[in-house]
Parts: structure tokens; sequence; C-alpha cells
């Protein structure tokens, strides 16, 4: 294997193609509803005592979140999939076709199904379970096993590619939700614990330290935007982890497992977690809205390994450190707020951003129409402004027409003909026949074509007429309402519209 294939594989998820056992364990007391919305922790993670102090017996933090951690165990069908089943790696290394089946890429190949196995976190007493993307994509059977060794199958509320977040669902009462603490106080050096369900194994807790923040490590290609800002830790994550909870030693959630890196395909010395606040930032925009409502600030940030040379060409200062402006889109939030190319970013609503991982993580965790306050600096003096966020789409409804916000869509649709509409049992309906990934539906929902569009912020729609004039009608956020042929569900997507 050459050096680039090595590196390149060793960046892979932490899903694995194998079954595990349940888990059995006492309910902490601790529990912080991700539905709050609070600035401060339940417990605060941060250290205040010398470090000989630190904790080094992790059975509370241990008895406290195993119940809450969950195996997920998925069922795929396929009629034709392409080889390449990893949803981070890049296709060519013979370590993904080891645990994912064969990553050229390039073949096709028949297979009638696929199971794959994976951890998630409950985080509601009625049943809503976080876990990653790539442990839920595409499949058509979900089984999640509690600590009680109870069975129940699960449906899927929402994902977010670009932060490989999902939110499922079970039909339960009274389940061990996990407490939910604040990533933003995590130090380095701190103890943390790694729970989920690896390589065949029942559950199972790792201990490590948090030993970077906000790293940036390109493995995310699922989405169209994707928000790498992981806590990066030593403590032992294995295939069939993803999914599963970063735990301080109070045990309380700070982050979900979700990759390692590992030139061999599993563990060799660090793995990575989304954050918590991320997490609950993503997962309260799915369950709202059926969509993340993600702001944009609207700039471009240079690269952060430039050598000195191509710093010397773009202006970049060694003496100022934050993030350099490398342009702005006109008619973005940082634009409108003064913001230009060759400035530099220094804080975020006054937490000091010195990469492009913090700044985004930052502005990934509001929504647009939020005030976020951007400390600058342009030609040695600093400067603060207020930005207000907009979506992806800028604003459109009341000021474009309905043929525009089609457009805007990156779909293709047409009317469902009497004969589709009788068949699903329903009056009529658009159908959505593609989606453009860079088209507002494909960044911010996970539509898929075949979708029949029935409803447009809440107005009935039966052709696309009728859907244009619907869209036309809407401000601010609003859901597209409809099924699938042969679901019998219907289907919720949000849409920004700032």
């Amino acid at each position: 294997m050459n050096k680039r294939n090595l590196l390149a594989g060793g960046l892979m998820a932490a899903a694995f193609t194998a079954g595990a056992f349940a888990f059995s364990g006492k309910t902490g007391d601790l529990y912080d509803s991700i539905a709050q919305d609070s600035t401060q922790p339940l417990i605060k993670t941060a250290y205040t005592g010398a470090p000989a102090a630190q904790p080094v017996d992790f059975e509370r933090a241990a008895g406290a979140a195993v119940p809450s951690v969950v195996h997920i165990k998925t069922l795929v069908q396929y009629k034709q999939t392409a080889g390449n089943q990893n949803p981070f790696g890049d296709g060519e290394d013979d370590i993904f076709r080891h645990f994912f089946g064969d990553g050229g890429g390039r073949r096709q190949f028949s297979r009638p199904e696929q199971r794959a196995s994976g951890s998630g976190v409950i985080i509601s007493e009625d049943g809503y379970i976080v876990t990653n993307n790539h442990v839920v994509d595409n499949a058509t059977d979900i089984t999640v096993t509690l600590s009680d060794h109870k069975n129940y199958k699960a449906k899927v509320i929402g994902t977010d590619p670009n932060t490989d977040l999902a939110l499922i669902k079970i039909d339960g009462r009274n389940l061990p939700a996990v407490a939910i603490g604040n990533s933003d106080d995590v130090k380095l050096g701190q103890w943390v614990l790694a729970i989920g369900f690896p390589l065949n194994l029942d559950v199972t807790v790792t201990q490590g330290i948090i030993s970077a923040k906000s790293r940036n490590i390109g493995i995310n290609r699922q989405g169209t935007a994707p928000v790498e800002a992981f806590l990066q830790t030593d403590a032992a994550v294995n295939p069939g982890s993803s999914g599963g909870a970063l735990v301080n030693t109070n045990g309380e959630l700070i982050g979900i497992n979700a990759a390692i890196a590992s030139p061999t395909g599993s563990y060799a010395g660090y793995a990575y977690s989304i954050p918590a606040n991320l997490m609950k930032k993503v997962i309260n925009d799915i369950k709202q809205f059926g969509s993340v409502q993600r702001g944009y600030l609207g700039i471009s940030m240079a690269p952060e390994n430039l050598d000195d040379a191509q710093k010397k060409e773009l202006g970049i200062k060694d003496d100022v450190d934050g993030v350099f402006v490398a342009g702005t889109d006109p008619s973005g939030a940082a634009a409108a707020a003064g913001i230009k190319q060759g400035d530099v970013i220094t804080r975020v609503n006054n937490a000091v951003v010195s990469s492009g991982s913090q700044l985004s993580e930052k502005i990934a965790t509001l929504k647009p129409g939020d005030k976020v306050s951007l400390t600058y600096s342009r030609n040695g003096s600093e400067s603060t402004v207020n930005a207000t966020l907009k979506g992806k789409m800028g604003a459109i409804a009341g000021t474009r027409s309905g043929s525009a916000i089609i457009e805007s869509l990156g779909g293709q649709f047409e009317d469902l003909s009497r004969q589709e509409a009788t068949r699903m049992g329903i009056a009529g309906g658009v159908k959505v026949t593609d989606i453009s990934e860079d088209g507002v539906l494909g960044d911010q929902t996970n539509m898929k074509p075949g979708f029949v569009i029935t409803k447009a912020g809440g107005i009935p729609v039966r052709t696309v007429e009728e859907l244009k004039a619907a869209l036309s009608r809407q401000s601010g956020n609003f859901q597209l309402e409809g099924t699938y042929p042969g679901s019998g569900r219907i289907y919720f997507y949000g849409i920004n519209d700032y």
C-alpha cells in the first residue's frame, strides 16, 4: 500500500457490519433534556483542582451513562449497488473492502441485503435516540436493543449528512436518557469515557483524555457543506462504536463518537467525536423542523496549512491569530456587516477563534436570522460588528417569482398523473423527479427523488403551478409535506427561506 493510500485509508468511519449483545446497567441520576436551551451544563466539567486531584475511578460516570447507550442493527435491501459502501472512505483502500465490502466504487454487483451494526444514545425518556447518519443511511430496517435486553423497531426522524448526525425514534416510556453536558467547557487533558458496541462485543467502556478540540480531518464526504470540529481523544473507539457516547467523569454526554484515525481500520491511537453542543442544535432542528436550519456567514477562509510564501502572497501576517477572510459573498451576512477580504476574524460572540474549524463550529450552532458578534482585525486595528446570518438561499419569498423560487430549490418537478394519484390514494401532488446537490433541497433536506409534494407551507398543491403559487406566499421557515409511493406515510421537510 503506498503512502497516499495508507494515510487516506486510515481515516474511516467507526461503523461495522457485525452483531453484538445487549447490555444491562442502572440509570444515573443526571438528566438534562436536549430540548433545554441552557448555556450552562448541569454539572460543570472543568476541573478546578490540581492535576493530582483529578478522578481516576470512572465507575460513577460509567454507571450513569452506560444504560443510555444502545445497540443499533440495520438492514439495507439492495437491488443493485455500487461497490463503495464506506461513507467516508476514498474507495481505493483494501481496508474499506475488508470492513465495508468492495470499495472500488466502479464495479456494480447484486446483493440481496447488507446488515450493519452501530451505536446510539438515548436523549429523551420517550425514545428519541441520536446516532451517526452513516449508521442508518439507506437502512430499510432498524432494530434498537436497550440495556434491559428489549428490542424495538426504530424509524428515522431526520438526518444531517453535513455533520454526520441522525435522529431516530422508538416507542418507549421512562427510558434512561443521558445527561447532556456543555462541550464548550471541555478542556485539553480532561478524562473522558467512550461507550459503544465495538467489534461484535457487548457494551464496552474505554477511557482516555481529550487530546485536541475543533479538529478538522477532512473525513466527512457525505454532505454538500460538511462541518468538522471534532473532539479528539485517545479513548479506544473501534468499528461498531459509531453513534456511541463520549462522556465526562460526571457521566454527561459531551460528544457523539463518529470516526477513527488508523492505518489498519481498527483503533490505533485517535478517535473523533462530534461535540454535544453542535449535536444539540442539529438534533433540535431535525426534531422541530424536519431538517437543519443552518445559518451562513458568507465568507471563504484561507487554508490552514499554507507555507510562508503562500501567506505572503495572500497578505496573511503571522502576528495576528485568527481566521483570514479570503473572500466574501456580496449578498452574505459578513459582507452586509462590513467584513472585507483580508480581514482576520478573531472572535465570534466574544469566543476566541484561531482556526476555520472553530469558526465553522460556532456558526453551525446558529440558525438563519440569528445575530452574531464578529471581532476582526484590519490594518492593525480591531473592530466588532454584528451580522445577521442568512440561509443559503438568501431571502426569496415575497421578492422573487414562483419560477425563481422553484429554481432555487434545485429540483425537477412534474404534475402527478391521475393514475398515479389514484394508485397512491391521494387527490394529487407534484412529483420530484430529480434533486441537485447544489440546490436547497439537496443541501437542507434528505429528500429523495420520487417524493410527491402534497402541501407547501400548509397549502395543498396538485400541480407545479400551484406549488409555485404556494411557495411565493411563504416567508421565514416552512415545510414541504408529502409522501413516497408505496410508503403509506407522511413526510415533512423543513426549508430555510432567509
